[in-house]
């Protein structure tokens, strides 16, 4: 049995549907809740759930910005260059315009965060197993 079981349910808002749309950029399973999709807003507001081990490829954010509002369970986040940050509920990581990172689930947890995304993403390789089980 994972950690943060109660997660997969949802914290705050509903898990959302299983992430099609963005499955190819991810390894393993996540999900997403749209709260906020306003073309009239320029920033994009999503709940995404992880299960465990699951997670993004690293990315760039271009022209933008992401925040990453920690609800529940415990997961990681990475920039190129610099160690991984252990997150938990309560934990918020600003990412700036450009910087290469990626977001995640612990291997043995649940992990669900609220991303707050300006501007475009510019998907990459995916966080290798040797990368991920190093952590």
């Amino acid at each position: 049995m994972a950690k943060h079981e109660e997660v997969k349910n949802g914290v705050i808002f509903p898990v959302g549907e299983k992430n099609e749309a963005f499955a190819k950029y991810f390894v393993g399973q996540s999900y997403l809740q749209t709260l906020v999709a306003d073309p009239s807003v320029p920033v994009g507001v999503g709940n995404v759930t992880f299960e465990p081990g699951c997670r993004n490829n690293w990315h760039i954010h271009r022209d933008g910005y992401q925040i990453l509002l920690v609800t529940g369970g415990e997961g990681w986040y990475q920039e190129e260059g610099k160690a991984a940050q252990f997150l938990r509920a309560g934990d918020v990581v600003v990412t700036h315009d450009g910087v290469k990172h990626w977001h995640g689930a612990a291997k043995d947890s649940w992990f669900e965060h609220i991303a707050i995304t300006a501007g475009k993403p510019e998907w990459l390789e995916p966080v290798t197993d040797e990368h991920y089980d190093k952590l």
